[in-house]
């Protein structure tokens, strides 16, 4: 009865889907994982394959903040709450990370264990060279305060992590002589290119977080650090001759794992043109790969509705989910045809291409906004 009871509250924070019973279904199993997955009032943080699998040992990667974070804001910030505690209670690791890699701050883990260690296997040169997960951590923060304004929240936890964040990210960023601060020797998003420089996702990440700090800071009445918002302004986000986004400095149109340069427009908003967003789209969606990650389509489907096409907006949903389907039950799994099951990241996707997509929700300065909603044919009502 208990069990029953806490199942009640939970779902008092549910997505309904008038007119397309398949979606309905696939979007409440993304809800119960998420929910299954995560607790509030803990320090604990979701795996990839949640509680579900043995898929990355259980570790901890930038796809809860970035992909399965923003949807249990939205709908469970007291839950979002403790997957950022399971960041500030490991921010001594990540010190002890960065110091002995050189540099000031915080230094995330790639693969973060139960310790905060990174525990990314050796072989792999994700653990020592992708690093944007330090900025996708310290904008899980601000989004947080963002959505509740708890201003104490802020002052002992939020502004504490931004700052060692920022921190990281003057540490590492270098002058060039052509007077830009570059993000050199990374791995972007896209996995399969690595050892890059002025990654597009990376540089991204930096100049958003960055100016976030400087926010934080000033919420509170504290003399931000002038070099944030210095270093945000001249670190470049690189073009083909045509105005199309490059991935990296030296990008030649070969084909990607995952969005990278598509994020710049959704859910960083550095892109904001919608010419320009058009035109990255048109570049970049032919080189996905289809044995790419599920919460890549997610990213499309969301831009393609918020720019006003909600029926190329649902193929690119339905493409982030159903392919992925594993039989009997539907689970998600990582990749089209794969096995490994329950993937909260594509969950997480798939629940953002709803709420911010369909939904038009908007997480701002301002709050919580709605921007106009846009329903794909098929569905009569989204609540």
């Amino acid at each position: 009865a208990r069990h029953n009871a806490e199942w009640d509250k939970l779902w008092q924070s549910d997505i309904v889907i008038e007119g397309d019973p398949d979606a309905q279904r696939a979007v409440r199993q993304a809800l119960y994982h998420l929910y299954s997955f995560a607790r509030e009032g803990t320090d604990y943080s979701l795996s990839p394959m949640g509680l579900s699998g043995l898929g990355y040992n259980g570790h901890v990667f930038w796809d809860t903040e970035l992909w399965m974070y923003p949807p249990i804001l939205m709908l469970k910030p007291e839950i979002a709450k403790s997957i950022l505690e399971y960041r500030f209670e490991r921010m001594a690791m990540a010190k002890q990370n960065a110091f002995s890699h050189g540099y000031a701050g915080v230094m995330f883990p790639w693969e973060s264990d139960a310790d905060g260690q990174e525990a990314t296997p050796v072989w792999a040169l994700t653990g020592p060279f992708q690093h944007h997960i330090t900025g996708c951590v310290g904008w899980a923060f601000w989004k947080y305060y963002q959505v509740t304004k708890d201003k104490e929240w802020l002052r002992t936890r939020g502004y504490p992590m931004l700052k060692e964040v920022a921190d990281f990210w003057t540490s590492r960023v270098e002058k060039g002589t052509d007077g830009q601060y570059h993000i050199n020797n990374v791995i972007g998003s896209n996995e399969w290119q690595e050892n890059i420089d002025d990654n597009a996702f990376t540089n991204g990440i930096v100049k958003t977080v960055l100016p976030m700090a400087t926010k934080a800071a000033q919420e509170l009445g504290i003399a931000p650090n002038p070099q944030w918002n210095i270093i945000a302004a001249a670190i470049p986000i690189l073009t083909f001759p045509d105005g199309t986004t490059k991935e990296n400095r030296t990008y030649d149109g070969v084909m990607i794992k995952q969005a990278d340069v598509n994020l710049l427009a959704f859910p960083l908003k550095i892109v904001t043109d919608e010419a320009k967003i058009r035109k990255d789209l048109a570049y970049y969606t032919p080189r996905y790969s289809p044995d790419g990650p599920a919460m890549g389509w997610s990213v499309l489907s969301t831009l393609y509705t918020r720019m006003g096409e909600p029926e190329k907006g649902y193929d690119w949903f339905v493409r982030s989910y159903k392919p992925n389907e594993v039989p009997p039950f539907g689970v998600l799994s990582e990749t089209a045809g794969g096995t490994n099951p329950y993937f909260a990241t594509g969950a997480g996707g798939m629940l953002q291409a709803v709420i911010s997509g369909f939904g038009g929700v908007d997480i701002t300065d301002a709050g919580i906004q709605q921007l106009k909603g846009r329903l794909p044919k098929k569905w009569k009502s989204l609540t």
